[in-house]
């Protein structure tokens, strides 16, 4: 069985209206289920935050995901720190991308594939991620 984790672009698409991302992002999603655990961690869960739903409505909104929660390690958090410096230092801007980094940090570091629609900083930073993307995995 094949874990994914899935980004929090992706979990958007499906609570928001319809829309071709939305169509992308649910039959990923499906696909996925299928070949095994989805999984999400403590940054996409707090991302989601920004929902207008609670925390309850949340849950049961994406319930038949049957999402694995997982904490983010001490090495998940070296890694991230470390591919932002990187990011950083080829000019990247500060702003908004930490995140990302803990999202790809954890899907590398458990051996995890990647559901994104937001696939080029996952590719320059975890070069060896397995990521589906609609460019990757289109319709």
């Amino acid at each position: 069985m094949t874990s994914t984790i899935i980004d929090t672009n992706a979990l958007i698409d499906v609570l928001g209206p319809d829309s071709e991302t939305r169509v992308w992002s649910l039959d990923a999603m499906k696909r996925c289920f299928h070949e095994g655990p989805l999984v999400v961690n403590p940054v996409i869960w707090s991302e989601l935050a920004a929902s207008p739903l609670s925390e309850q409505q949340l849950s049961l909104a994406l319930d038949w995901l049957d999402l694995k929660k997982e904490p983010l390690s001490y090495e998940v958090a070296f890694r991230a720190g470390k591919a932002h410096l990187l990011y950083r230092r080829n000019g990247g801007q500060r702003e908004r991308t930490l995140p990302d980094f803990f999202i790809g940090a954890h899907a590398a570091v458990r051996s995890h594939r990647l559901l994104t629609r937001d696939a080029a900083r996952y590719r320059t930073y975890f070069p060896d991620l397995d990521i589906i993307s609609p460019e990757t995995h289109p319709l």
